[in-house]
This record gives structure tokens, C-alpha cells and sequence, in this order.
């Protein structure tokens, strides 16, 4: 059981606590007496399609279509199996990118959350050092795996929606969002929403293709235009300033992983020489080409 998980989890819709039920194996709000299931040690706090309301981008306006996006991604991790990518180029990026992501993680921090786990990265690289960590994805199968493969008393699983995230406010140290925001139906929503649950002091850390040039193909299913891995916004340093909060934080913007360097796979030679060569050039070719693939945002809630 992952006390330090449940010590912080509340009803979505209430903000009231939620206890553990060793005899049915459930969450439960006591007083609405609303209850949760737990599958494979992950709760599952969930408001679910037939529940909440349809949600909706500029994308899906144009289109007159609805964004069933909890259904999506359900089904996006059941197709896509994010623990076995093998792509030689795709690999040493994220791996550039996770690398400058655990560099800026503060020291102190002692819980982190991990929302849109994917393959569990986060974990598998703090849990061996002394970090507790909270792998949260939107869908199921992606944090029961999670917990599976990384197997530690200091890493839960959890499986919620950010825009109804069952975590007590102020009770993170820091947050890592990687590659998630692009997928979100309300971005200005989904900030807002993680900067609350930080402790003051906290970072929430997020990355996101920069500049990204979306590109759709005709979906044989519905014959109407879908965005190739359901990115739907672009962002850069200015557009994504419009979505910060006005006040109790302070941020900045870095451009990483420029194009050339990574296309040209010059990242594998150079992890062989100090990580500074590496920053400096990528900074460098960055400034001169304006050809970063990712953007990184450190969000600091102001104590």
C-alpha cells in the first residue's frame, strides 16, 4: 500500500479525503459515501466520459466533431505500447531531453508527480534516489505497468484526469509534465490546476515540441482530418506565455534539442564528453538556426 499516495488523495468533485477499505479494496468518500476501486495497487479516480462533459479545441470546432478525450487516450495506450519504443534517433532525444528534465528537478524535492507517465522515465531514474514519485497517466494500463516494472514501497500509481485531479492542494514538491500539454483540450486549465497542488517553493517542470508544424491526415475511420499524434496546439515562448497565471509564480522558457544536431545524431558522440559541451553547443545552434524541437518551461510557485 502506497500510504504516502493515499495520505494525499481527495474526491475529485468534494475535496474531501478519501479512506482506504482493506476489506472491499476501495477508496471511499466517507460522507457522499462515493467510492473509487483499486486495480493492481493503482486507484482509479476517474470521472468517466458519461459524466463529465464533451470537451473542445479550435480543431474540433472546425471540424464539428467531439473530443472524447478520456476515451481516446484509454484507447491510445492500448494500441501504442509506450514501454517498448525502438527508435535509434527518437531514443537519443528523449533521452537528451529526460537528462535536462532531471537537472532541474530541485534537490529538496521529496514527492514528485509524474503526470502522463507514459513508460514510467521518471521513475525508474528518481526512485533509486530516495524520491518518492507518483506515475499518473489519464489512461489504465499505463501505471498498473508502471507500478509493475518499478516495484518499490516509494512509487504509486495513479490513474486521474488533471482536469479533476483527486491530489490535496499543496502537497507536491515538484511535477514533471513531459510531452503532455500539447494534448490538452484547455492548457490555461491544465497550469492552473498543477500549480495548485504545489508546495510554495514547488516547480512544475513541462516540455513540449516547440514550433511544432502540426501536420493531419484524412482518418479512415471518420473521413475527417486528425493531427499525427494527437497534438493539437503549437507552442513557443510567446503564445504559451498567454496561458500562465497572473500572479504567485515565476517562469522562464529554454529552447532544447535543436534539429540539425539531432538529425545528424551528433548527441551520441558527444554523451561521451562532459554535459556542458553538449548544452553549449545545443544552446549555440539553437541561437543560430532557431531549430529547437522542444521547449522547457520551469514554473516556480512563489513562496
Amino acid at each position: 500500500m502506497q500510504s504516502f499516495l493515499y495520505s494525499i488523495l481527495v474526491d475529485p468533485e468534494t475535496g474531501n479525503s478519501l479512506t482506504f477499505n482493506p476489506s472491499t479494496n476501495t477508496l471511499t468518500e466517507i460522507i457522499h459515501q462515493k467510492s473509487f476501486n483499486i486495480i493492481d495497487q493503482v486507484p482509479i479516480i476517474l470521472e468517466y466520459e458519461s459524466n463529465s462533459p464533451l470537451m473542445q479545441t479550435k480543431i474540433h470546432k472546425d471540424f464539428n466533431s467531439d473530443f472524447r478525450y478520456q476515451e481516446h487516450y484509454q484507447e491510445d495506450a492500448r494500441v501504442f505500447d509506450y514501454f517498448n519504443v525502438d527508435h535509434p534517433v527518437t531514443n537519443g532525444e528523449n533521452q537528451k531531453l529526460h537528462n535536462d528534465i532531471l537537472k532541474v528537478i530541485p534537490k529538496t524535492s521529496k514527492i514528485i508527480l509524474d503526470v502522463g507517465c507514459g513508460n514510467a522515465w521518471v521513475s525508474k531514474a528518481l526512485i533509486p534516489e530516495g524520491k518518492k514519485v507518483i506515475s499518473m497517466d489519464i489512461s489504465t494500463i499505463n501505471p498498473i505497468n508502471a507500478i509493475k516494472r518499478i516495484a518499490h514501497k516509494n512509487h504509486a500509481g495513479l490513474v486521474a484526469d488533471v482536469f479533476r485531479i483527486p491530489i490535496r492542494e499543496l502537497s507536491i514538491d515538484c511535477i514533471i509534465a513531459s510531452e503532455i500539454i500539447e494534448h490538452v483540450t484547455d492548457p490555461k486549465a491544465f497550469i492552473s490546476n498543477l500549480i495548485r497542488l504545489l508546495v510554495p517553493g514547488g516547480k512544475l517542470i513541462i516540455t513540449t515540441p516547440y514550433n511544432e508544424k502540426i501536420v493531419s491526415s484524412l482518418c479512415v475511420h471518420c473521413n475527417k482530418p486528425t493531427p499525427h499524434s494527437a497534438h493539437i496546439h503549437s507552442f513557443n515562448e510567446n503564445n504559451l506565455k498567454e496561458f500562465m497565471p497572473n500572479q504567485g509564480i515565476q517562469y522562464s522558457f529554454k529552447k532544447l534539442n535543436n534539429l540539425y544536431l539531432i538529425k545528424t545524431r551528433v548527441h551520441t558522440i558527444l554523451k561521451l564528453f562532459p554535459g556542458f559541451i553538449w548544452k553549449f553547443l545545443d544552446y549555440s545552434m539553437n541561437r543560430l538556426t532557431n531549430k529547437a524541437l522542444r521547449l522547457m518551461i520551469e514554473i516556480e510557485k512563489i513562496k
